[in-house]
């Protein structure tokens, strides 16, 4: 059991879904609207700051939200409950799960052996409530209930997408620039409404052929073949079940880059 990896997917899930729904509800700055102090908003932004300078020649994550603390999220949903309920439920039990999570999140963060009961606790609530905003989403976008979805999917280079707003197309202009023999990782997470396991592949339109896997870390590496002014790279997941929303997947997200020759010289 990857439990660092379940705390990360959950807390990243309810990020991207806080900014999903507030951005569509209070606009632009809801940002400033969530109902956290200054203190807080500028303790976000000294981490963010910091990580800029730390990681020069990386990728930083620029959505300010990833900098809040866990509690942060806690304070943000109970402030705004009436827009989440609708996915989550009822207030009380959430308040339960992210108590919980929050109380088994520090001895894990400092690498202290969880006991089984409670590595098991992790994964059920937080499986739980990624669920219910993939079944939310889900309903929302086809009123279907059936099918898995992805949560977000990130590439080494800081290209991001999570649904909602302008990436309802799932197509993802990167604007970079790649050559033979570059390598980009991608790293997809997504779940099933159904609560079963879900596989992930990465396909490209010269070689639609596709190698499918439990882990969500996939890497493409840049050939000759694919030089071409918009290079299509397509991410893709399914359930194990019989059936699937297209075919031969449940779900999928582009995303497009600009392959040039290698340099000379």
């Amino acid at each position: 059991m990857d439990i660092t990896q379940e705390l990360r997917d959950t807390e990243n899930a309810l990020r991207d879904f806080i900014a999903s729904v507030l951005a569509s509800i209070l606009g632009d700055q809801w940002i400033e609207q969530l109902g956290v102090s200054e203190d807080r908003l500028s303790r976000w932004r000294e981490r963010k700051a910091v990580e800029e300078k730390r990681q020069q020649t990386g990728v930083v994550e620029e959505r300010l939200l990833y900098y809040a603390d866990f509690y942060d999220l806690k304070t943000i949903l109970k402030k705004h409950w009436p827009h989440f309920s609708a996915a989550l439920g009822d207030w009380k039990t959430m308040e339960v799960y992210l108590a919980t999570l929050e109380t088994l999140r520090d001895p894990d963060a400092h690498r202290r052996e969880l006991l089984p009961h409670q590595k098991h606790l992790i994964l059920g609530i937080g499986g739980e409530i990624r669920t219910c905003i993939v079944r939310y989403r889900s309903k929302q976008e086809t009123a279907e209930d059936y099918f898995p979805r992805f949560e977000s999917i990130r590439d080494s280079l800081g290209s991001i997408w999570v649904p909602g707003g302008s990436n309802y197309l799932k197509y993802v202009v990167t604007g970079h620039v790649l050559r033979p023999g570059d390598s980009v990782d991608f790293v997809c997470t997504a779940t099933d409404p159904l609560g079963e396991l879900v596989e992930y592949a990465i396909a490209v339109e010269q070689d639609l052929r596709t190698v499918w896997q439990r882990e969500g870390s996939l890497r493409i590496q840049i050939e000759a073949r694919h030089i071409m002014k918009t290079f299509v790279v397509h991410l893709l997941v399914r359930s194990l079940r019989n059936y699937h929303a297209h075919g031969a997947s449940d779900d999928h997200v582009q995303f497009a880059y600009t392959v040039l020759p290698a340099r000379s010289g």
